[in-house]
C-alpha cells in the first residue's frame, strides 16, 4: 500500500517542479497610438473670427490630449467662402502633401456657401459624397475614424436676422438632410451641431463678435457633443 502511494505522489511533485520552472509570460503593452487630425470645411472649421486656437478643430485636440489622447498633429483644409468644389480644388492642390497620408481622425463640415450662393443642390450632393469619400480614404478606410458635421444655422444670427430667417433654415434643413443621408448611407458617424446654433439669438454668446459665424463659446458646445463619439472612433 505504501508504495502504491508512493508512486502517484512522485509525478505529482515532478509535475509542480516543471511548472514552477517554466517562465511567465511577460505581458507586453501596446505602444499608444500618435492621433494626427485631419480638418477639411469652410469657415466653420477654419473659426473665422475666434482665435485660431478656439476654433472646434483646435479644442477638440485640446479636449483628446486631456483625455489622456497622444496628438501628433492637425491639418487644417478650410477656409471662408468655400463651397463643395473649392474644397475639392483645395485638396487637389495638396495633393503632394495629402494623397499619401493616413490620420487617426477626419472631420468634414461643408456646404453652408453652396446654400448661401445658391450653388446647385443635386451637385453639392454629388460633391460631398465624393468629399465623403475622400475623408474615409485618408482615414485608412475606417469609417469609424470620420466625423461628419451638420451645417449651422445662420438665420439665428444677427446676420441672419436681417435677411428671410425662415428660408434660410428651410434650406439648411434641406442640405443637412441630404448630407445625413448619404454619411448614415456609408457607415459615418454624423453629428449634429445645428441645434446648438439655434440657440444663438436667445444666447449671443454663441455668437462671434462679426454677427454671423460662431463663437469660440458654441465652438466648446460642438466639441463637448464630438467629443464621445471621436473618442468611440478612436478604441483600438
Amino acid at each position: 500500500m505504501r508504495a502504491t502511494i508512493l508512486l502517484l505522489f512522485l509525478p505529482t511533485l515532478f509535475f509542480c517542479r516543471r511548472s514552477a520552472e517554466e517562465p511567465i509570460p511577460t505581458q507586453i503593452n501596446p505602444v499608444p497610438e500618435r492621433i494626427d487630425i485631419l480638418a477639411l470645411g469652410d469657415s466653420y472649421t477654419k473659426g473665422e473670427s475666434v482665435p485660431w486656437g478656439q476654433n472646434f478643430p483646435n479644442q477638440l485636440a485640446d479636449s483628446l490630449r486631456m483625455a489622456g489622447f497622444d496628438l501628433a498633429g492637425l491639418h487644417v483644409v478650410a477656409q471662408t467662402g468655400w463651397r463643395t468644389d473649392n474644397l475639392q480644388s483645395a485638396i487637389a492642390s495638396q495633393a503632394s502633401v495629402l494623397a499619401d497620408s493616413t490620420f487617426s481622425l477626419v472631420t468634414l463640415c461643408i456646404g453652408v456657401n453652396n446654400q448661401y450662393q445658391n450653388a446647385n443642390f443635386e451637385t453639392y450632393k454629388t460633391e460631398f459624397e465624393a468629399l465623403l469619400k475622400y475623408a474615409i480614404a485618408r482615414a485608412g478606410g475606417r469609417k469609424e475614424r470620420v466625423v461628419v458635421i451638420s451645417i449651422p444655422d445662420w438665420a439665428y444670427t444677427p446676420y441672419g436676422q436681417n435677411s428671410n430667417p425662415a428660408l434660410i433654415s428651410q434650406k439648411i434643413d434641406q442640405y443637412n438632410a441630404a448630407n445625413r443621408s448619404i454619411t448614415e448611407a456609408f457607415g459615418v458617424p454624423y453629428v449634429n451641431v445645428t441645434d446648438v446654433s439655434r440657440r444663438g439669438i436667445q444666447e449671443p454668446d454663441l455668437v462671434a463678435f462679426d454677427g454671423l459665424h460662431p463663437s469660440a463659446q458654441q465652438y466648446t458646445e460642438w466639441v463637448r457633443l464630438l467629443l464621445p463619439v471621436v473618442k468611440m472612433g478612436l478604441k483600438p
